[in-house]
């Protein structure tokens, strides 16, 4: 699993954060999302799913 984030879309709502807050922070200036983990270990592709499928903007996108 590979996350890759477009940052143009992130609104800064944090629900990825909140969904998976061992991958996903917010830089502190804007609120973007910033990812802690590019390739996550298997035990949090749940969160990270949920992340991505609660993103209002959809700017979170899974490979692999």
């Amino acid at each position: 699993m590979k996350i890759v984030i477009d940052e143009s879309k992130c609104v800064a709502a944090g629900q990825c954060v909140s969904a998976a807050m061992d991958v996903f922070d917010q830089r502190e200036e804007d609120g973007i999302v910033v990812v802690l983990n590019e390739n996550p270990p298997a035990e949090l592709a749940d969160a990270v799913r949920e992340a991505a499928a609660v993103c209002p903007a959809l700017a979170i996108r899974i490979e692999g």
